[in-house]
């Protein structure tokens, strides 16, 4: 399994496994990036440990520039916002995306579609036919454009609402198409 991912157009090395090592900087780029989700360290070092295959950062040899967080799931109860997992499901349905996040000089570089051509990747391996999310704020708009539909689950209102009024759970086929 490669340990980076290039961006086209991208100085390297891009896309890497995270490492415990990487988490100070993640939480200072969540905390930069999405200042009104704030999780803690240990919703970060418990993703890592149970699934160190879905975290990633973006590290093109200037300091770490964006992460992925990411793991097998249920989608019909999606994590809530700062919140312990315990445990990853015996029979996951889907690769739920947790959060990316990329600070400013790494956008537009298509770091987003390089970070989810991964976790497709990694779904497939684990058997999983899509790959879910809670598309935040007004980020609904962009994963409706990379191939995201909204769904309905109803007993996932409540986690929604620890997140915002606008949280929408989606999801996208593995191929997308």
């Amino acid at each position: 399994m490669p340990t980076a991912t290039p961006i086209p157009g991208s100085r390297q090395p891009s896309w890497r496994t995270m490492h415990p090592t990487d988490l100070p900087a993640v939480l200072d780029i969540a905390a930069r990036v999405h200042p009104a989700y704030p999780e803690g360290e240990s919703v970060f070092a418990e993703r890592l440990a149970l699934c160190p295959g879905g975290c990633l950062v973006l590290d093109r040899g200037a300091g770490l520039e964006g992460y992925v967080i990411s793991h097998p799931w249920c989608a019909a109860a999606p994590p809530a916002l700062d919140c312990a997992l315990g445990a990853l499901p015996a029979r996951p349905d889907c690769w739920y995306l947790h959060d990316i996040a990329l600070l400013t000089d790494a956008r537009g570089q298509g770091a987003p579609a390089t970070a989810l051509a991964i976790l497709a990747e990694r779904a497939a391996s684990a058997g999983l036919s899509r790959i879910a999310l809670i598309a935040t704020g007004s980020a609904g708009a962009y994963w409706l454009r990379v191939g995201f539909t909204p769904i309905d689950e109803p007993g996932a209102s409540a986690i929604l609402a620890s997140y915002d009024p606008k949280a929408r759970l989606m999801t996208r086929a593995v191929q997308p198409g």
